[in-house]
């Protein structure tokens, strides 16, 4: 069978002091899993409340140094600062004692939102995929491997816009730690290389517009910056 278009190339993370390039296969968003942000959202609020999974399309991801273009159909963008885990070994059922054996790296990610369509989507029911996939939803920067900085349990994370600080926390108050996730994850489905997860982000996300530069970053992982055009 001939087609009319080339294959998709599946999108790629640079990886720091490397010319190696790590593709990605699927993203995995975790939400709420840091209790101020939680409790800002008021969606963490109902007793027995617990982080919440979702995803994103492979085809959402830019890199450090990219441009989001603005999406349309949205007066609301917001960016949350998060470390991002990228996988390189194969596991479902996976223990959490085990888990961080399937990590290759970590990286600072913007999860991009569509804030008024995420609230449309409540209101009504609905899935909140709309929200969190568009071109440009998912910048990753470079990943540093687990070989380099081993695997950090602590260090604070920022986001700043135009230089002025907008998110400030520290990533040992993941209420879901790496291990805790990826087990968890694989207990759903099959972890893959290729594979990322963004494990949530610190309260203090505030809408950004065109114009707007974004700097993101965890102290020992690493750094990220976009544009919003």
């Amino acid at each position: 069978m001939s087609l009319d278009f080339l294959p998709w190339v599946p999108p790629s993370i640079a990886i720091r002091n490397s010319s190696d390039r790590f593709p990605v296969r699927r993203i995995y968003t975790i939400g709420r899993n840091y209790a101020d942000h939680a409790a800002e959202t008021g969606l963490g609020q109902k007793a027995g409340s617990v982080p919440g999974v979702s995803l994103k399309p492979a085809d959402s991801l830019i890199n450090d140094g990219d441009t989001l273009v603005y999406p349309p159909a949205t007066q609301q963008l917001d960016p949350e600062v998060e470390m991002v885990i990228a996988i390189d070994r194969a596991g479902e059922n996976i223990s959490e004692s085990s888990a961080l054996e399937h990590v290759f790296g970590y990286a600072v990610g913007f999860d991009m939102i569509r804030r008024d369509i995420m609230r449309e989507c409540i209101a009504n029911e609905h899935s909140w995929d709309l929200c969190k996939s568009f071109a440009g939803a998912s910048p990753v920067g470079s990943i540093t491997p687990v070989s380099e900085i081993g695997h950090p349990h602590r260090g604070a994370i920022t986001l700043s816009v135009n230089g002025d600080t907008r998110q400030v926390g520290d990533i040992s108050d993941l209420i879901w730690g790496a291990a805790e996730i990826l087990s968890r994850l694989s207990h759903y489905s099959a972890l893959h290389p290729g594979d990322i997860v963004f494990t949530g982000t610190p309260k203090g996300p505030r809408p950004v517009e065109k114009g707007d530069t974004l700097a993101g970053a965890i102290e020992g992982v690493g750094d990220l910056t976009i544009g919003i055009a």
